[in-house]
């Protein structure tokens, strides 16, 4: 069967579209880039890739029997690590910035590792819908240690010619966190 013939029969039963192999790359270098401003601690710069109506969630998950894991995440309105916008990150990292976050100063050694990203096209035109797995590693003084790993998955909107994300649910693989605190991003 063709490839177009592929994409029709799969349009036709609702799959969702592969992005083009350019996109794809567009999106690994929009995300590999995000992890070096995270590492090198440049969040202003980091926040430069969000929208301006950014949405930027990290539920809380439970432990729930086979049958209950639709109940395992927290729904929207729910307890969340992170339930942000553009403007209360710009907070945050403004507190960072001013030497008055303790929990960061010294600040923590982070490494970013991006992996499995898959591009689809979104329902709206100029969108892509965007998940990507990750392992953050995160160091602070002589004995802290942090490993967080999960999903992101993310809503990307061309403005302008550029990829910003405009939405980022981040789910955790762990629910208990043995971290002292989770003032780093993902």
């Amino acid at each position: 069967m063709s490839t177009v013939t592929d994409q029709t029969a799969a349009a036709a039963v609702g799959v969702e579209q592969r992005a083009d192999a350019a996109t794809h790359f567009e999106v690994e270098q929009l995300y590999y880039r995000e992890a070096e401003l995270l590492d090198e601690g440049r969040f202003a710069d980091w926040l430069d890739l969000f929208a301006e109506d950014l949405v930027y969630w990290m539920p809380t998950r439970s432990n729930r029997l086979r049958r209950q894991q639709a109940m395992s995440v927290a729904a929207p309105g729910e307890a969340a690590f992170y339930d942000e916008t553009k403007k209360s990150l710009a907070w945050r990292i403004r507190r960072l910035d001013s030497g008055m976050a303790w929990a960061e100063d010294p600040p923590s050694r982070t490494r970013h590792l991006i992996t499995n990203v898959r591009v689809r096209h979104a329902e709206t035109e100029g969108e892509y819908a965007a998940r990507s797995n990750f392992l953050l590693y995160r160091n602070r003084l002589e004995r802290e240690n942090n490993v967080f790993a999960g999903e992101r998955s993310d809503v990307l909107r061309r403005t302008e010619g550029t990829l910003l994300v405009a939405r980022r649910t981040i789910l955790l693989d762990q629910n208990v966190l043995l971290a002292k605190n989770i003032s780093t991003f993902f």
